[in-house]
């Protein structure tokens, strides 16, 4: 045997020999995030639970314990006085404002992206005001100024007070949309003989579709679910949040509970078909 094919069979040998494996050495944050995260998600979806299993419960006129089971609530989710008449006002406001702030929101956005002005600057920091001001605040000084005017709080006051704060979150959101189109797209456009008009809504507006919805859904969830300034300029004016703030005392209605679980079940809806349908889009 030649040297060579003895260096040869060392080297063949020396590829064949197992590699060494280390034991993992144990490391208490690989326990400590998943019980962390369970906890968390526990935290959050408790209420959800209860909520949606009361719905269920055969409670009579206190919705406080658990007496049995029904699907009486469910059949029959008006069953509850004025529990309907508050969800339809809630949903109402709900819509008017929305429609409202997207519009001016949108309108905002795009021109503190794309344009120059003056006070530019101290626009962008005002926008941020109604956000981080305190909705306790926030309602008070809206009711004195309602009333300043002489104006009695009531459904329109409820709708121009959303109205206001839903601006902000909507100008936030579409504004990171805009900001990240690519102006030559328009610029294209233009060099097409397109008119200012028509380069918006045919390029810049199908663009910013997917922005805008976002911002809308936002702003709707916003007014639906708000308690705090509602409670200030709402008059005599029931929405779903005031309903159930003022049943708490003996127990929301199972009724509340059936309206509160099917409006979780419609937004987990919408987030699972927006999901969907964002999974299919990147697979063509």
């Amino acid at each position: 045997m030649t040297a060579g094919e003895v260096a040869a069979g060392g080297v063949a040998a020396a590829r064949v020999e197992p590699p060494v494996r280390r034991r993992r050495r144990f490391a208490l944050g690989d326990y400590l995030l998943p019980a962390f995260a369970a906890l968390a998600f526990v935290y959050l979806f408790v209420p959800i639970a209860y909520t949606f299993v009361f719905s269920f419960n055969d409670s009579g006129k206190s919705n406080l314990v658990w007496q049995g089971f029904t699907l009486d609530n469910w059949a029959n989710p008006c069953g509850a006085p004025g529990v309907c008449g508050a969800v339809v006002n809630s949903i109402q406001i709900g819509l008017i404002a929305t429609v409202a702030a997207t519009a001016m929101g949108t309108l905002i956005a795009v021109a503190l992206v794309r344009y120059r002005f003056r006070f530019r600057s101290t626009m962008n920091l005002l926008i941020f005001l109604p956000m981080a001001t305190p909705e306790v605040v926030l309602g008070a000084s809206l009711l004195a100024q309602f009333l300043n005017f002489r104006v009695n709080p009531g459904f329109w006051t409820i709708v121009i007070a959303h109205t206001m704060f839903c601006i902000s979150f909507v100008v936030v959101t579409v504004k990171a949309r805009v900001a990240s189109l690519d102006p030559r797209l328009e610029e294209a456009a233009a060099d097409l003989y397109a008119s200012p008009v028509q380069a918006f809504w045919r390029v810049t507006f199908p663009l910013l579709l997917p922005g805008i919805a976002v911002a809308a859904m936002l702003a709707f969830a916003l007014s639906f679910d708000d308690f705090i300034i509602t409670n200030f300029n709402s008059g005599n004016t029931d929405t779903f949040p005031k309903f159930v703030y003022v049943s708490a005392t003996r127990g929301i209605p199972a009724q509340a509970n059936v309206i509160g679980s099917a409006m979780f079940l419609l937004a987990l809806g919408v987030v699972v078909l927006g999901r969907v349908l964002s999974r299919r889009r990147r697979a063509a």
